[in-house]
């Protein structure tokens, strides 16, 4: 630049400007004045040489970017400026320049009409502009004016009216929308309340005026807030429909079922209620016997709360199972009568929805009804369902435990309270509770059979200890007394007090959830009628009250006093073939003395262990009466403590190989069959004195007891005890007032006893109980044979001279002792009568037993006689009705036993030879002894008559004997 500047100033010219890049920009919009554009056109031209300079242009210079021209010649120039071509190349560029000029001049003149028009135009639109201009101040002026006149008040106040409306619209909303805010405060605060019904209708109308705002952004907002409140609302509606499970309120499952209603989930509730029902019945079960597992072990280790149901019932103890047992079935009772109640509550709202159906429109009806029976239908398979579940918990607490350890009065509560379970749960749903029954089944009939085989092991103890001193009980005595019979009072039968009858017909009509529906537990009633069983039934001293004492020795003129009930037990007790039946009643009332009763009130004669046996019997019909199912093991275990006690009373007081050979057929075959079946099927008469086998064949015969011993306490051989006649007037009465109640006990027992079974109990009543009074016949035969010297009688009639000539009118002296035998027997009668009250049964038995062996001894004596005439003929019927007439003042037997036996033999000396033969056909009561001397009499008969007799009769006696021993056999 500075070599430029030096060169311009050597050849007198002017530098050019500081800044070249204004040099440019003037070059660059210098245009050519009309002076130049004459010059130019003066100029002239050669448009081919003119064209060709311009083409000579660079096209650099022809670009539309700014471009500095005078730096872009500068650059081009070379490091060594040579001023000739400096000039040269200067005037190529004025050449250039004036064509482009020259170009453009011509350009311009041949625009410049269409110039100058246009020019005029755009003045002329100056001037309408300058015009609109003055208008419009015009215009806004006048508009200022009529503003600040009149217009801009009223304009003012209807701008205010209109967004007045639109800010109270606005309020509104958002008023609207600050308690569309504020309602979960709302529903939270209805939830607590447990208004479920209400804080659903609440969700709901606010989901429906959120979508009315739903333009606001903060709308979108509150949607998925009200949303997930309505999802929280069925959560707690859930966790309140399961409370309805442990404990039913009308007026909260009415709240639910209400909400689920507006909730359109009718159905899901019915199928999320028997879910909650299923699961509450197993977390009832399992938190009661996890209590009691806890509070056993002492601890509350979590390993119990891991195991399962089944595992945990088996660390129950002992001690704790019954109070478990007790309130598992209340816990679960609660269960069942919240689903009881939630069907009357269905039911009674299934009622009034029809009705208000039935009155009002038939919108909706048919899915109305489509849910009212699917809710109907479930709840009744859910009843069966329900009850299996319980079914199961509880067989699984029963066999988680061993039963057999149990006390007596333990188990009989178990038992009493799955009784009461299994009828809850017939009512509950009609089962009959196989699951239970079977669980419970099993379990009764191992535990009774050791029980029972216990308690036949402690009756041969009491039996052998017994001392059969009279138990003092009152005269009003009865089993229902004893609080082992009193589950009875509760079913009586209609042998028992009719009167009750309608009241106990009425209770059962109500069943146990309306009679606990609104309080109480059927399962809280044990206990408390546990601890109220009390039972008076013991006299005291033997007398119920002194004046009983004192009138206990006053003579005896009339039975009126005497209680129908004993009146009729003595009655109906004869066998049909004793011949107190024929005495009158008028006799009856008339005895002074044979009524050996006088001493005592008419009280029962038993035993401690007769009482004792009763008490069994009561247990073992409680554990029948609670347990149906086992009646047929129960009844059959009965029986054989009957069996046992008869063929203790026989073993003891009555067995003696010298009745049979009497022929007095004291023993009946249904007795002797009786006896023998019982000592074949109960009675283990083997004895070993290996204890080894011992042990063996005990194993091998453990339903069998061996036979009981007659204590040593008991003397029977004493003379002036009537050899132990009052221990076997207890012994044998207690038999029979125990045959009396099993009696009274029948009905109960045939209505609880399986049809196919019946005949069983029908054949121990007809084959065993009804022959305990039998027993009386053999056991006092035994005293009457042994209470009179009939031996001592016989020498005495041996020393009589029977072959006198003449009719005697003084009977023999045999007569006399036999009456002082009689009469010494009728005094230590009444001393034994002090001790034990002798019945008029057994009274009359040994008067006639005595009676009528001494008839036999009689008979016997004139059989032994060698020689007799026909004057001893007469002084035997003269010394027979000598002491008949006697003996009729010391008893009140009517007619005398055997006394046809006695005169039909006298009279027999006196028939011809035919008819001999036919009266010995007829008469085969007596023996072959006494036939034959019959017949050997010679003074009735000559000597070859007697030898043939002796021979037919021989022949015919003997034939007889021979088929007796068959017919034994």
């Amino acid at each position: 630049m500075q070599k430029i500047k030096s060169l311009m100033t050597r050849q007198g010219l002017k530098s050019p400007p500081e800044n070249l890049s204004d040099l440019g920009a003037i070059e660059s919009l210098r245009v050519p004045g009309k002076e130049e554009f004459r010059e130019l056109r003066e100029q002239p031209s050669d448009p081919q040489a003119e064209q060709e300079l311009i083409n000579s242009i660079e096209q650099v210079y022809f670009s539309t970017d700014s471009f500095d021209i005078v730096k872009y010649e500068l650059e081009k120039l070379p490091p060594i400026l040579n001023l000739q071509e400096l000039e040269e190349y200067r005037d190529k560029l004025k050449q250039q320049q004036a064509a482009v000029s020259k170009k453009v001049a011509d350009l311009i003149l041949e625009k410049q009409p269409a110039y100058v028009k246009e020019l005029e135009r755009v003045t002329s639109l100056q001037t309408g502009l300058q015009l609109a201009a003055v208008i419009c101040t015009n215009g806004r002026r006048h508009l200022n004016i009529a503003k600040e006149g009149f217009t801009q008040a009223s304009l003012g106040l209807l701008a205010n009216q209109r967004k007045r409306q639109l800010l109270i619209g606005l309020l509104k909303s958002l008023r609207t929308i600050k308690t569309l805010q504020r309602t979960d405060v709302r529903l939270s605060e209805m939830l607590e309340e447990e208004d479920y019904p209400g804080a659903i209708q609440l969700c709901l109308e606010c989901q429906k005026a959120a979508s009315t705002f739903k333009h606001y952004s903060c709308i979108s907002e509150l949607n998925s807030k009200l949303q997930d409140t309505l999802e929280q609302i069925e959560e707690q509606l859930d966790v309140a429909l399961s409370k309805i499970c442990k404990n039913f309120d009308i007026n909260h499952y009415t709240k639910v079922q209400q909400a689920y209603r507006l909730l359109g989930k009718t159905q899901t509730a019915m199928d999320q209620l028997h879910m909650h029902f299923t699961q509450a019945i197993h977390n009832t079960v399992f938190q009661v016997v996890l209590g009691y597992v806890e509070l056993c072990s002492g601890n509350t280790d979590t390993k119990f709360q891991k195991l399962q149901y089944k595992d945990l019932c088996t660390h129950v103890t002992p001690d704790s199972y019954i109070p478990c047992l007790a309130d598992l079935c209340k816990a679960l009772w609660e269960v069942m009568l919240s689903y009881y109640r939630t069907m009357e509550w269905h039911e009674k709202h299934d009622n009034e929805d029809t009705t208000s159906a039935a009155e009002g429109s038939n919108m909706g009806t048919e899915e109305t009804n489509f849910d009212r029976g699917y809710i109907k239908k479930k709840l009744e398979h859910g009843l069966t369902r329900i009850w299996q579940d319980v079914q199961l918990k509880v067989k699984t607490y029963l066999l988680g435990t061993d039963l057999s350890i149990f006390k007596y009065d333990d188990f009989i509560f178990v038992l009493d309270i799955i009784s009461r379970l299994m009828q809850v749960g017939e009512e509950f749903c009609g089962s009959k509770s196989e699951v239970l029954q079977e669980s419970i089944r099993k379990q009764s009939v191992n535990y009774f059979k050791n029980y029972h085989r216990t308690r036949l092991d402690e009756l041969r103890m009491f039996l052998e200890n017994e001392t059969w001193e009279l138990c003092p009980v009152k005269s009003n005595f009865s089993i229902l007394q004893l609080h082992e019979f009193k589950f009875m009072e509760q079913s009586r039968s209609p042998s028992v007090s009719p009167s009750k009858q309608p009241a106990s017909t009425s209770s059962k009509t109500v069943t146990l959830f309306e009679q606990y529906c609104s309080d109480g537990n059927p399962f809280e009633i044990q206990a408390n009628h546990k601890d109220e069983e009390t039972e008076d039934v013991l006299a005291s001293n033997g007398y119920e009250s002194d004046e009983q004492e004192k009138s206990a020795y006053q003579e005896y003129d009339s039975d009126s006093d005497v209680p129908e009930e004993l009146k009729r037990d003595y009655v109906d007790e004869q066998t049909g073939d004793a011949p107190v039946k024929s005495v009158s009643r008028e006799t009856l009332k008339s005895r002074k003395k044979s009524d050996y009763s006088l001493n005592k009130v008419n009280a029962p004669i038993l035993t401690n262990t007769t009482l004792n046996v009763i008490r069994l019997v009561g247990k073992y019909m409680q554990m029948m009466n609670i347990l149906k199912p086992i009646a047929f093991d129960v009844i059959h275990f009965m029986s054989q403590l009957f069996d046992y006690y008869l063929y203790a009373i026989y073993t003891f007081f009555g067995r003696n190989d010298s009745l049979e050979s009497t022929g007095l057929g004291l023993s009946s075959s249904r007795l002797r069959t009786t006896l023998n079946r019982i000592q074949e099927s109960l009675i283990d008469m083997e004895v070993s004195a290996d204890p080894t086998a011992t042990l063996t064949a005990a194993e091998e015969r453990k339903e069998k007891v061996p036979s009981p011993h007659l204590s040593h306490l008991v003397v029977l051989t004493s003379g002036d005890t009537l050899y132990g006649l009052a221990e076997r007037v207890v012994a044998t009465e207690s038999l029979v007032f125990l045959a009396e109640q099993f009696e009274f006990l029948q009905p109960h027992l045939d209505a609880v006893m399986p049809a196919v079974k019946k005949p069983f109990l029908q054949q121990f009543y007809s084959q065993t109980v009804s022959t305990a009074s039998e027993l009386r016949k053999p056991i006092y035969w035994i005293v009457a044979g042994k209470a009179i010297d009939y031996e001592q009688m016989l020498l005495l009639m041996a020393n009589v001279k029977w072959d006198v000539k003449e009719i005697m009118s003084q009977h023999n002296i045999y007569v006399d002792a036999l009456l002082k035998e009689f009469e010494q027997f009728n005094r230590r009668l009444n001393e034994v009568s002090k001790r034990v009250r002798i019945p008029l049964p057994v009274s009359n038995i040994l008067w006639e037993h005595c009676i009528r062996l001494a008839n036999r001894t009689i008979v016997e004596g004139y059989a032994n006689v060698k020689k007799c005439s026909n004057e001893g003929r007469a002084l035997m019927q003269l010394d027979f009705q000598q002491f008949l007439m006697k003996l009729e003042k010391l008893t009140d037997i009517r007619p005398i036993p055997d006394k046809e036996f006695v005169e039909t033999y006298i009279k027999a000396y006196y028939l011809t030879e035919n008819d001999m033969e036919r009266w010995i056909k007829e008469h085969r009561e007596y023996s072959t002894k006494q036939l034959t001397n019959l017949v050997q009499e010679p003074s009735v008969w000559p000597q070859s008559r007697i030898i043939f007799w002796m021979k037919k009769s021989s022949l015919w006696l003997h034939n007889l004997h021979q088929t007796i021993i068959v017919l034994r056999k």
